[in-house]
């Protein structure tokens, strides 16, 4: 029942390989040891220039499929440098594994080349941080750093090996750990409480989804849920691609991206069910009073219920809770509750109409404006765009637009984190392509973004099969910032945040398609061509120049964002 292995890295691949790793991304360090050992097992390592863009792209992987993605990584300067990383796919939930070297044991404490105490670093910002003191401890730590990740709740784990831990000869006796396995509850009931007691009682109910709920969705539990209790269904940015954006009842991102109509349904609830979300601040804040209302909150993470918010707060798995109460809502039947919610039906019904009017109108207005406007830039890419496909989004001023329901319609979709790092859509395409080839992944990008994460893009397209369309909004580096300059009155030329001009420079390559898109009239045509190329492996980047006004309308006419 023994196994040995020549050193750590080959005990560590091996288990990867055994718990269904297939793909692992980084930079390593001077030790490249662990190519042999990935080589030998037969997993890729997708080479990456910059760690950050690394845990980016393993974050993207990890979000899509739900399984857990491998970042490597080097010693001192190369873990800082993943940190920011590392707190993306925190507040993400993903499950990904920071593998890491580091000095030896031996010689801690003495000052040696890149010595830092990485585990000091790392552990504010995963779920758990391990460093390997012993040969014998490689096995069980690499076992606990996987189920540590998969949690529930899932997240960033850090495991650092030593480099004489790492040269050293590993023996294993008795049977390989294995990960614990989990118990399914689907059929359990739930009992009567302050939850089920308030969603009872409603009659004008909102139904919150939050990222928790990404790969807990199956079989369409949440909509079935929705339509049991009649509710207006919303999500979090993050719980964007957990439910399906074309059922009737969606009615777009809820808080700072929600258009007028979406607002006014808010203001009138009578209750909010918050699914798996941790109530981030722009949900709560920027546009859309939150409701004076109960709210239900359901996580299984202690740490996702906020103490904020009046109403029940049930710790446990938001699927179970939800098929449990939609039980409950079937037994009682639909007495005395169906006037009041076929009325609500009607006003939700009222709502999606007014904002696929309102969506037309600023098609309409887009048309007569020189230049190609960012409506019309994503009717383009909705219309042609194949199934099953995937929009990997930014956080900036104008690729926010792709966020405000309905210019986006249907899809998957992986957005940042409240954390909202720069450059975490454009490294984190390649990770969402690698973990669903078959899929149409699009990145709708700013060119600051682009550029922080121009040097992978470069590199992934020709090595490991491309397939990503990058959708580049040039403005000339960050709007945001911009506009809050615009509002206070600064001088544009002593603080350039946005420089506009030549969109950012090339991409070269034979397998990369690099367009900069002016035309009206020859969007559609050039966004057919790239789509074609990327179906044949190729990466396409379509650079778009942008007006400094062409802001979102929930944004705009909330008043967000600086006019």
């Amino acid at each position: 029942m023994s196994k040995r292995y020549a050193d750590a890295w080959s005990a560590v691949v091996d288990l990867l390989v055994a718990n269904g790793v297939d793909t692992c991304f980084g930079l390593p360090g001077d030790d490249l040891e662990l190519l042999r050992a990935l080589d030998a097992a037969g997993l890729d390592l997708v080479p990456c220039r910059d760690q950050r863009n690394a845990m980016y792209m393993a974050t993207g992987y990890a979000l899509q499929s739900g399984r857990p993605a491998v970042c490597a990584l080097g010693k001192g300067p190369a873990v800082t440098h993943a940190a920011t990383g590392l707190l993306e796919a925190r507040e993400a939930g993903a499950p990904v594994l920071a593998l890491a070297a580091g000095g030896p044991e031996r010689r801690r404490g003495s000052g040696g080349f890149q010595e830092l105490d990485q585990v000091s670093v790392t552990a504010p910002l995963v779920r758990w941080a391990h460093r390997v003191g012993h040969p014998d401890r490689v096995v069980p730590a690499t076992v606990t750093a996987l189920t540590r990740a998969l949690g529930p709740p899932p997240g960033p784990v850090y495991l650092e090996v030593p480099d004489d831990v790492r040269t050293a000869e590993i023996l294993v006796t008795g049977p390989r750990p294995t990960l614990p396995e989990p118990l399914a509850v689907e059929s359990a009931v739930v009992p009567p409480g302050p939850a089920l007691t308030a969603i009872r009682a409603s009659r004008r109910p909102v139904v919150l989804v939050g990222g928790g709920m990404r790969h807990r969705n199956e079989g369409g539990v949440v909509e079935r849920f929705a339509e049991h209790l009649g509710a207006a269904l919303f999500t979090t940015a993050s719980g964007r691609g957990a439910v399906d954006e074309r059922h009737p009842l969606f009615c777009g991102v809820a808080g700072l991206y929600a258009a007028a109509p979406a607002r006014e349904l808010w203001s009138s609830c009578d209750l909010v069910v918050s699914l798996a979300g941790r109530l981030e601040e722009t949900v709560v804040a920027g546009g859309t009073p939150w409701p004076p209302v109960a709210v239900v909150q359901v996580n299984v993470d202690a740490a996702g219920l906020s103490a904020e918010f009046p109403g029940p707060r049930v710790l446990g798995d938001a699927r179970h809770a939800v098929l449990g109460w939609s039980r409950a809502l079937d037994a009682d039947g639909k007495d005395g509750h169906a006037d009041a919610t076929e009325a609500w039906a009607e006003r939700i019904s009222a709502a999606r109409k007014a904002m696929s009017l309102d969506v037309e109108a600023e098609l309409a207005r887009a048309g007569t404006l020189p230049g190609i406007r960012i409506a019309e830039l994503l009717a383009a890419l909705d219309a042609t765009a194949g199934e099953p496909r995937v929009l990997v989004q930014e956080n900036g001023l104008q690729d926010m637009w792709s966020y405000c329901y309905p210019f986006h319609v249907g899809g998957g979709s992986i957005v940042p984190s409240e954390q909202t790092p720069l450059g975490f859509g454009a490294a984190a395409a390649i990770g969402v392509k690698r973990a669903a080839p078959d899929h149409e992944v699009t990145a709708f990008i700013g060119d600051g973004a682009f550029l922080a994460a121009r040097a992978d893009i470069a590199a992934a397209a020709p090595a490991h099969g491309g397939g990503v369309l990058y959708v580049v909004l040039c403005n000339g580096g960050y709007g945001w910032l911009d506009a809050q300059r615009a509002r206070l009155g600064l001088d544009a030329e002593r603080y350039p945040f946005t420089r506009p001009g030549a969109p950012p420079p090339v991409v070269d390559g034979s397998d990369i398609l690099y367009r900069v898109l002016r035309d009206k009239a020859a969007l559609t045509k050039e966004i057919v061509a790239a789509r074609r190329f990327c179906s044949q492996g190729g990466t396409a980047v379509l650079m778009v120049p942008v007006a400094p006004d062409d802001i979102p309308p929930p944004l705009r006419d909330a008043e967000v964002v600086p006019q």
